[in-house]
């Protein structure tokens, strides 16, 4: 018996002393030395011009409508009285797939070598609509482009028109300075990413392609420097994404017997329906920490209390138990899995009839690990029912995963470390849709980064009520773009 005590307390010590060894050498990196930009801009200057943008109702959704075309138009001509310089020395094309949304500008700032590959920095400036009947829970109209003491406020301010007028200041302060690129430089604002980009974000792609361009990088939004995402982790995180997730949208349709509700069968189309959404809700798709994501929190983790780190130093062992936490939380089980969500029924045309047939819309966010047919089989094999079926309304695959490595990341890293400090820089991916999935075609690789600063306060405004940017994170983002177009230009 006290062998074996003996021999029970040495693998202990052993298995102790593997853990610490391997916490202690998963540290956080030393610091890297930037030289911080000391470019200052026009603070007041660039929020009186983001006011100015968001009081053009740019809502692409309601681009059929004459009056919501002509806004579209007069915010391009504020764009080429605002920034002269930019349009003096690039004048965009207009682009758009048909002649009804000829609404996206691509500028073309030529570089002096043609043996550099170009670059592409990317905006949309379209909106989403303000949610009907919220309007009066707004601080300030959403339309107003107030600004105050710290704020301007409007819808559009953080998705994506910010971005947007930030590369328009940054570009004018560098003609100003007689800065010209070694590589080119385009520029895209785009004029219908709100509704997925098949006019003006699939007309700058095959404009490109027409020209037999193909791209070192490109930069479009996705993620921000997340401040006080993560718990432990003091510095804010520059979660630079390098891919994104794709969208899958099926019907599950149900049949079952007709008749009066009066007298209902022992199972009904939507009961049959019912049970096939609690089989999907309790086998949901395989996930787990790898790929991206597991690239993600392998730069942040180091940063974490000691207790945190030992987990993240010892996935071999604890690496369930870190996947059940991370399933806890909406945001972190998103960067696991592709996700599934049922978001529309339908049955009965009346509330006294039967449905003959039932059905459920369910969205699905796609990882880069899943394919679209591999998805839908595992949906059929969970339900396992003949009487429902799987119909495919829409699908694309997830994106391809760019290198973390090249020098488009490091490049956008350098930047928001000289622009706003000390900072983790994370590998990280976009689990909604933007327009980098079109650029992808022409770019050897897609980055996915708002150069501004976010709380969990702040994401509320996102497609919601009180959208609104600091003028700090305005001014930030147009030093950001400076930096990033006179290094990566000159590479």
């Amino acid at each position: 018996m006290k062998k074996a005590l003996l021999a029970v307390a040495g693998l202990s010590l052993l298995l102790a002393t593997v853990l610490l060894v391997r916490t202690a050498s998963y540290s956080a990196p030393a610091p890297v030395d930037t030289t911080a930009d000391t470019h200052a801009p026009d603070e007041q200057q660039i929020a009186r011009h983001l006011s100015e943008a968001i009081r053009f109702r740019t809502i692409s959704a309601d681009m059929e409508s004459a009056s919501t075309r002509a806004q579209f138009a007069a915010f391009i001509e504020w764009l080429a009285a605002t920034y002269p310089a930019i349009h003096t020395a690039m004048p965009p094309q207009q682009l758009g797939v048909d002649t009804e949304h000829p609404y996206t500008l691509l500028f073309t700032w030529p570089g002096q070598r043609e043996d550099l590959a170009p670059i592409l920095l990317s905006a949309h400036y379209d909106v989403v609509p303000v949610i009907p009947g919220t309007e009066g829970e707004w601080r300030h109209p959403p339309y107003g482009g107030i600004v105050d003491d710290t704020h301007i406020w409007g819808r559009g301010t953080l998705d994506d028109k910010g971005a947007a007028i930030a590369l328009m200041e940054a570009t004018t302060t560098l003609l100003e300075m007689g800065f010209q690129p070694q590589r080119t430089i385009y520029i895209s604002l785009t004029s219908d990413e709100e509704i997925g980009g098949d006019h003006g974000t699939a007309a700058v792609v095959q404009n490109l392609q027409d020209e037999g361009i193909q791209l070192a990088w490109s930069l479009d939004e996705g993620s921000f420097l997340l401040d006080g995402f993560i718990p432990g982790v003091d510095q804010p995180v520059a979660s630079i994404n390098i891919a994104e997730k794709g969208y899958l949208t099926v019907d599950l349709v149900a049949r079952g017997r007709g008749g009066h509700s009066s007298m209902p069968p022992r199972e009904t189309a939507v009961d049959t329906l019912a049970a096939a959404l609690v089989r999907l809700k309790q086998e949901p798709l395989p996930g787990g920490l790898e790929g991206v994501g597991a690239g993600m929190f392998d730069a942040v983790a180091p940063h974490m209390p000691f207790g945190k780190r030992l987990l993240f130093a010892n996935r071999w062992l604890f690496g369930g138990l870190i996947e059940s936490v991370l399933e806890d939380q909406p945001g972190t089980a998103a960067m696991l899995r592709t996700t599934t969500a049922p978001t529309m029924l339908s049955g009965s045309i009346k509330d006294n009839v039967l449905p003959i047939e039932a059905v459920a819309t369910v969205n699905l966010r796609v990882h880069p690990r899943d394919t679209i047919d591999g998805i839908v089989k595992h949906l059929e094999q969970v339900i396992d029912d003949e009487r429902v079926k799987v119909r495919v309304r829409e699908g694309r695959s997830a994106s391809r995963v760019s290198s973390k490595d090249a020098a488009g990341f490091q490049a956008i890293a350098a930047a928001s470390r000289a622009t706003y400090g000390p900072q983790v820089i994370a590998p990280g991916l976009t689990i909604g849709g933007t327009d980098s999935r079109r650029y992808e075609e022409v770019a050897d690789n897609s980055y996915r980064f708002n150069p501004m600063v976010v709380t969990s306060e702040d994401t509320h405004g996102f497609h919601g009520t009180n959208e609104r940017i600091s003028i700090d994170n305005i001014v930030g983002a147009t030093r950001f773009y400076r930096q990033l177009m006179e290094e990566a230009g000159n590479e």
